[in-house]
């Protein structure tokens, strides 16, 4: 059994808010820019197929521009939420199913800002675009790696977490410099060449590691939680899936550190980086695929004992895409073209998903429901 309350609004706040626009944002989570990664990495793998298609870039650069407005609306909601309903923002960082979400907005500003440099620059031009990056990447880098102390730090002193309580989610705050290490090496062509080429390259290869060794701690507690306790409540199910991100980002980023090693680090180190690459990311991306069968499997299960849309299918759009672009760069350095079709056939399961999810949250958001304030839960749900 898991705990799944969610934190309810005070009873201190005016019966009154719910109706006006401020009042709207009052129950907006950070669980929301999970919408926004999911659009961006849209765009970002599918510009770097391997196997494309007439329009596909201009689609995906219109996908971008759409995850770049999303932030930008979010970015204004969220502020909103925490300087007129300070109190639920508080309760949200005190719960410990919401407060890892914390983890999706730094997520968010890489994925958008790797996404600028890639096809964004096709319309805003590249030296917009580096500057757009340059933002995006120093705001997202300096609060995921805050997110990745800071939320850690709350479970430990202030959250009260049983056993059975384990969550996919706990990952969102800990892979966040994973992101950073994947989409940083993108401006290191843009740095001035020598110490900050290298401290970039170097820098990234450091959060690299800190993000992969935190996960390596927590994948097992979480595949415990499974097999001592069961499956997870539906609403949860589709959770599983955020394993996958930091499977395919760290994929992704070993990648990266072999596209723009050579001409920076200095040999043989160069050359250390595309064999990490290689040995490193098909071991990796075995476990992901595995890991993609055993949730899926999951999912068909929840939803044939009636699993309802809940702002948790997102969880089906990043991690995937992660492995979109992880399977992209594994094609490229071995040369091998099942990697090539994998990349195709994850990027097809990636669009049906999102366009799932999307259509489900603007369905929410006009009828109202997911900004709703949540019903009262009870203190245990069965899967």
């Amino acid at each position: 059994m898991v705990t799944t309350a969610q934190p309810t609004a005070s009873a201190g706040i005016p019966r009154t808010a719910a109706g006006t626009r401020l009042g709207a944002v009052r129950h907006l989570g950070p669980n929301w820019y999970a919408s926004v990664m999911g659009t961006a990495i849209i765009a970002n793998a599918g510009a770097t197929l391997p196997h494309g298609f007439p329009g596909l870039r201009t689609g995906c650069t219109v996908v971008w521009a759409l995850s770049f407005v999303l932030l930008a609306v979010l970015l204004t909601a969220r502020a909103a939420h925490w300087v007129h309903h300070r109190d639920q923002a508080r309760a949200h960082l005190l719960d410990p199913t919401m407060a890892p979400f914390y983890g999706c907005l730094p997520m968010a500003l890489l994925a958008v800002g790797g996404g600028t440099l890639i096809v964004g620059k096709d319309w805003i031009g590249t030296g917009a675009a580096v500057a757009v990056d340059t933002v995006l990447f120093s705001v997202g880098t300096a609060i995921g790696l805050t997110a990745a102390v800071a939320i850690p730090y709350l479970m430990v002193v202030r959250h009260r977490i049983a056993a059975d309580q384990a969550s996919p989610v706990w990952l969102l705050p800990v892979v966040a410099p994973m992101v950073s290490a994947a989409v940083g090496p993108l401006l290191i062509p843009h740095l001035p060449a020598g110490q900050a080429q290298q401290t970039m390259l170097y820098g990234c290869f450091a959060m690299f590691g800190l993000s992969l060794l935190t996960t390596l701690v927590m994948l097992p507690v979480i595949f415990a939680r499974l097999v001592t306790a069961g499956p997870l409540p539906l609403a949860l199910t589709p959770t599983l899936f955020l394993v996958l991100g930091p499977l395919g980002q760290s994929t992704t980023a070993a990648d990266k550190f072999a596209d723009f090693a050579p001409g920076i680090a200095h040999a043989p180190l160069d050359r250390g980086f595309l064999a990490l690459a290689v040995l490193f990311g098909v071991p990796v991306m075995g476990f992901a695929l595995m890991w993609l069968a055993l949730a899926a499997a999951m999912v068909v299960r929840a939803r044939r004992r009636g699993m309802g849309f809940a702002m948790t299918w997102w969880a089906f759009t990043f991690p995937v895409g992660t492995c979109v672009t992880g399977a992209e760069g594994l094609g490229k350095h071995t040369g091998l073209a099942v990697f090539d079709w994998l990349a195709v056939a994850l990027f097809v399961l990636l669009g049906t998903a999102w366009a799932v999810a999307l259509a489900h949250t603007l369905r929410g958001v006009v009828d109202g429901r997911l900004l709703a304030a949540p019903a009262p839960a009870p203190s245990t749900l069965r899967a």
